[in-house]
């Protein structure tokens, strides 16, 4: 009985003469563009059964030169009856891949007429479902890459630690259609995270079709302001008020670190402002870049409510002394 002839080379969008590599990715495009876990058009179920049999066909060389040898005198569409002779019989799919659930050709019907005309039906020759050319090509398709932020503490930062954060996602339910959920994640915060960081959480993003590996899930982190220090760099910055006779006669004086607690020598005659730097008390080493520092900004206090003796102490040394703040 007369079928209508397909021709494999129109359907994947190449020449009769092209070669296995540009057959292979001109195939890999379509077959990502209409595969029906991702493309939900009406047509791309048919469209994606018409390209994975193209492709077993004229993807594989055996099968490419048996069909070659109909020749090129046919058409799309023209009615064809196979040779006198000719014997497709039952072959195998291609099998380099894993096994794979999901979509197929199969699950929408047998393959056409005119391909189990010339090369038997679709089961492999052990019986076993085989694997479509998707399949077999990509093991798989990988899930996509999701972003999300997580927001820490700059000791946390500092530190590391280890966060449980709930998120909320939006995935696929059985039919296809985007359902909101909420899912809680163990993350660990290495030491050292600086803010913009991106921490990966493998396998934790999208989910792969045909089997394919999830994709990952990757947190931006921002770091919360601090009420004492501030973050610049790799570098961490703290005010630290002095009294005015340790600014003139120089002191030695406390200074909190994210570590505890620590010492500065103030030199006499320090001014306001002034910033000293406690080495490797900021951010620690990581990868190749230097441990930060802690720099301390002096700012001289004075007392809001001096006593007595204070103002008497003051007066005498408004008196006596012949410094001139506002002098050039």
């Amino acid at each position: 009985m007369p079928l209508q002839f397909k021709d494999y080379y129109e359907v994947l969008g190449v020449q009769r003469s092209a070669s296995a590599e540009e057959i292979r990715k001109a195939y890999r495009k379509l077959a990502r563009k209409y595969h029906p876990d991702v493309n939900k058009n009406r047509d791309a179920e048919e469209r994606f059964k018409e390209i994975a049999e193209a492709y077993d066909v004229v993807g594989d060389a055996a099968k490419r030169k048996r069909y070659d040898a109909l020749g090129a005198d046919y058409r799309n569409g023209e009615e064809f009856t196979p040779p006198p002779g000719w014997s497709g019989g039952r072959q195998e799919f291609r099998n380099r891949g894993k096994g794979a659930r999901g979509f197929s050709p199969e699950d929408m019907g047998n393959f056409s007429e005119f391909f189990e005309a010339l090369f038997g039906g679709a089961p492999g020759a052990n019986g076993r479902k085989r694997q479509t050319p998707f399949e077999s090509e990509f093991g798989g398709m990988r899930g996509t890459d999701h972003e999300g932020a997580i927001e820490i503490d700059l000791e946390e930062a500092v530190r590391g630690a280890v966060r449980m954060i709930t998120l909320e996602t939006v995935e696929p339910d059985g039919r296809g259609r985007a359902q909101r959920q909420a899912r809680t994640y163990k993350v660990r915060i290495p030491p050292g995270t600086q803010p913009g960081a991106r921490i990966r959480l493998g396998g934790q993003g999208g989910p792969g079709m045909l089997d394919g590996p999830a994709g990952d899930l990757y947190l931006r982190v921002s770091i919360r302001p601090h009420p004492r220090f501030r973050l610049k760099g790799r570098d961490l910055e703290v005010s630290v008020p002095i009294a005015p006779w340790e600014a003139v006669l120089g002191a030695r004086i406390p200074v909190q670190t994210l570590d505890g607690e620590a010492h500065l020598a103030v030199p006499a005659g320090t001014q306001s402002g002034q910033r000293f730097r406690l080495r490797h008390r900021g951010f620690p080493a990581s990868g190749r870049s230097a441990a930060g520092h802690l720099y301390a900004v002096v700012e001289i206090a004075v007392p809001a409510h001096p006593t007595d003796r204070e103002k008497a102490l003051y007066q005498a040394l408004a008196r006596d002394s012949t410094f001139n703040p506002r002098a050039h």
